[in-house]
């Protein structure tokens, strides 16, 4: 089964085949990022470079993917779940634009989610719910019974092929859902640099002159590998990117939805109503302020998400850009952690912004743009594909404002004055 509003084409890449068996021996087309790891250390925290280091030191088969030019750069690990942990579009120099949560790696592990950080991850959903995948059957919906599964938590994935610009990967999974039924799943994963010309084409705009880039696909797919159909009693699973970037003072989530629809334009009480000083929306566009201090989550609903979202960055200079595949016929699992409301009533993007729990702890600072996929009613040995992108760009404002323009619908200035 295909989503029915496929929105990318499948980048077509050469692939150099290279037989793994369930190891993350970094591959021939990525030695050349071997080479660099005795250089790194002189790279600043917050660097692309500095991550390459660090991450090397925890997975010796960490991949990079390069331009030709050596500017776009993309780390993904198999080792850690094959999590696209950041980018850059300045080479090692450029500023880091992934999370990275180094204080995880340092163990032990976590007994309820090992938050490793990461540009992209996969997850499987729902969350909560009458066939959540975090909780046992019949266990209270509270944290102290809440478990994320390992498949996507903390065990590797198997590397399947990889050249200098795609790395392909593919985990086998047995899930228990909350409903009790077992669920034998085959996820796939691949991840492709898109280079400059796609980025125009994707975008429909093409960057300035001067401003640089760097930018990702991720397809991912879940096969029914069990010989069970998944249906609306058994439950079934959906795919759930998650995008883990930097905040700061300056930086604004923006989502475009469509005005014309009817219902709520947004949930906005995952974690307590979100502070009204931090949220706003009219006219087909909605502001989050994503500085990593006040924990918040929100999500759009079907009948209202468009394909794309983003953020601005007004200190750092950065405009991000995230596109996802949508099915507004498709029917999406509700994820909160409560079985009283029906289970295929969620929404189908979600957006977070970190801050202190009421201890004053924190895992970040950080800030997410999620898209999820609708629930895969699977019959055995068919599968569901779900794409989502990420683009980032930095440089003179003129050149990031035509882009998000054209791409949100707003300037970059009316995204930098929206909480002032």
């Amino acid at each position: 089964m295909k989503l029915k509003n496929q929105l990318f084409p499948v980048l077509a890449a050469g692939v150099l085949l290279c037989s793994c068996n369930g190891g993350t021996k970094t591959p021939a087309a990525s030695s050349d990022s071997a080479q660099t790891t005795d250089t790194m250390t002189d790279h600043a925290p917050g660097s692309f470079g500095y991550d390459v280091h660090f991450l090397q030191q925890k997975d010796s088969g960490l991949i990079v993917l390069k331009s030709a030019d050596g500017a776009s750069q993309v780390i993904v690990s198999p080792r850690y779940q094959a999590k696209v942990f950041t980018s850059s579009a300045d080479g090692p120099a450029g500023k880091s634009f992934g999370w990275v949560n180094y204080k995880a790696f340092e163990g032990p592990e976590d007994a309820h989610m090992n938050a490793y950080g990461g540009e992209d991850r996969l997850w499987l959903g729902p969350e909560g719910g009458l066939f959540s995948l975090y909780f046992r059957p019949g266990a209270k919906m509270e944290f102290e019974n809440w478990k994320t599964p390992a498949s996507i938590d903390t065990e590797p994935w198997k590397l399947d092929a990889s050249d200098a610009s795609s790395v392909s990967m593919s985990k086998e999974m047995n899930l228990l859902n909350y409903a009790g039924t077992q669920l034998q799943i085959k996820a796939a994963r691949q991840v492709t640099l898109i280079g400059k010309e796609a980025i125009a084409s994707d975008l429909g705009v093409a960057p300035a002159e001067g401003i640089k880039s760097v930018a990702f696909q991720t397809v991912n797919s879940i096969t029914n590998s069990g010989t069970q159909a998944w249906d609306e009693k058994t439950g079934a699973p959906c795919m759930w990117n998650l995008d883990m970037f930097t905040p700061s003072e300056g930086c604004t989530i923006v989502i475009p939805y469509n005005d014309g629809a009817s219902g709520k334009v947004a949930t906005t009480d995952y974690f307590g109503e979100i502070p009204k000083g931090r949220i706003h929306f009219s006219n087909g566009l909605l502001f989050f302020k994503a500085d990593g201090k006040s924990r918040g989550k929100l999500g759009i609903p079907p009948g209202r998400v468009k394909n794309v979202a983003g953020s601005y960055d007004a200190i750092g200079n950065v405009l991000t850009i995230v596109r996802y595949d949508i099915d507004p016929a498709g029917k999406y699992l509700n994820q909160e952690w409560r079985t009283d409301r029906p289970p295929f009533s969620g929404d189908a993007m979600n957006a977070y912004n970190d801050g202190p729990l009421a201890d004053g702890k924190q895992m970040g600072p950080f800030y997410e743009i999620e898209s999820v996929s609708p629930a895969a009613f699977l019959k055995p040995g068919t599968a569901l594909t779900h794409r989502h992108n990420v683009y980032h760009f930095t440089g003179a404002k003129e050149g990031l404002n035509s882009i998000a323009q054209k791409v949100l619908g707003v300037s970059v200035d009316e995204i930098a004055k929206a909480f002032k």
